[in-house]
């Protein structure tokens, strides 16, 4: 089996699917075909790819004529799906939702397409969870952008000349993202403020040092079953709104980090909250690429307005892509590896990891969030049939059977 290694071409994408140190431990009766400069982007050199044993392909359309296995960050545009083998397999981040074109295409090319950011949150499949292990280096870097931004030190600092007061920092999210940067916040000495719809999460923000802000209104079943966040009503978020609009006035950093799977990154920080901040203060909105969480954040940029400086990013963790990379070369071999039987690759959809994680199986669309776009009808003959009515209580005094 012949597993590829392509070089990403999506922009601002410096990261690589399979690093060096990798190669060798996925697995025997398996030959890695790496792209000529693959991993020049995260500092890794050809010649690291040749020594740990892979073979170097001149360029993308010898990978993807020869490779079985795929291994990619970005999702596959059009071309790079109609240049893969009729049959092969594909495993990256995918977000088939906003790549439906790309998902059509490799169903048509008989594909079996693997999306990392579907990785089921169980405790087994922590060592593939992708989303968390990038998530996390975000997190960090949202906290390094913004103590480099932001006119003031962080730490508490007492000289002869007078004490300076620590740097306020506020938290909108406490996922994997928003965690980290709570303690790298708190690490370069900020006073730490942190804000999450789930109420289950505030021993998690309290446990780091950080002050739990809690909304006058409760916000119930605001987490699904893989623990994110959901979306909630209208009034609700009016509320919260007008909520963390007062919690930011005295800030002078805010960072969100919230984000709903599959929808529009919830509006957090209107335009009149931004209005309130203090003159020079900082935004760094780590759900850009989702519009964001600041009602005027424009994805990619740097704008100030109203005298507040507010950050875009979009893929923070390409840019600490070495890191980044070995992080997710770790995730994907995990994956990978579960389906690895004796240098074949068996996908059993029985497997939770298996089942949860994949979109295409052999050029069918079996993502059911997918296939209601592509086919409303086949969606509704695949979707499980609602559980049967429960049985009456019998009345009091009749007898059980």
């Amino acid at each position: 089996m012949i597993v590829g290694v392509p070089k990403e071409t999506a922009a601002l994408e410096r990261r690589v699917s399979l690093v060096p140190e990798t190669v060798s431990k996925i697995g025997a009766g398996v030959s890695v075909v790496v792209e000529k400069g693959a991993g020049e982007g995260a500092g890794f050199a050809d010649s690291d790819y040749a020594a740990a044993g892979a073979t170097l392909a001149a360029d993308a359309k010898s990978l993807y004529g020869q490779a079985d296995v795929i291994l990619k960050v970005a999702a596959p545009t059009l071309e790079e799906a109609s240049a893969m083998k009729e049959g092969a397999i594909v495993i990256s981040f995918l977000y088939p939702l906003a790549n439906i074109e790309a998902v059509k295409k490799l169903a048509s090319r008989k594909a079996t397409a693997f999306a990392m950011e579907l990785i089921p949150r169980i405790s087994r499949a922590q060592p593939m969870d992708a989303l968390s292990s990038q998530a996390n280096l975000a997190g960090y870097k949202a906290v390094i952008l913004a103590a480099d931004t932001v006119p003031k030190l962080f730490p508490l600092m007492m000289t002869a000349a007078g004490t300076i007061s620590p740097a306020k920092v506020f938290i909108l999210g406490a996922g994997v993202a928003g965690l980290q940067a709570i303690a790298t916040a708190k690490r370069l000495g900020a006073l730490v403020e942190a804000y999450d719809v789930r109420s289950v999460v505030k021993e998690q923000v309290m446990s780091l040092g950080a002050k739990f802000a809690e909304m006058p209104v409760e916000a119930k079943d605001a987490q699904d079953s893989g623990g994110y966040a959901k979306a909630m009503g209208e009034e609700f978020t009016r509320k919260q709104q007008e909520f963390l609009a007062q919690r930011a006035k005295g800030m002078d950093v805010v960072i969100t980090t919230a984000l709903i799977p599959n929808q529009r990154a919830p509006i957090l920080i209107t335009e009149d909250a931004v209005k309130g901040m203090r003159p020079g203060s900082v935004v760094v909105d780590l759900a850009a690429e989702a519009k964001g969480n600041c009602a005027i954040t424009e994805p990619g940029k740097t704008v100030v307005k109203y005298g507040v400086t507010i950050h875009g990013p979009l893929n923070l963790p390409s840019t600490m892509a070495p890191e980044a990379s070995r992080l997710y070369s770790k995730n994907i071999t995990g994956l990978l590896q579960l389906m690895l039987k004796e240098g074949k690759l068996v996908v059993d959809i029985k497997d939770e990891v298996v089942k949860g994680s994949m979109v295409v199986n052999a050029g069918q669309v079996v993502h059911i969030p997918t296939l209601k776009v592509i086919d409303p009808a086949a969606a509704a003959a695949m979707a499980p049939p609602p559980p049967p009515p429960a049985s009456p209580a019998p009345p009091q005094g009749a007898p059980k059977r």
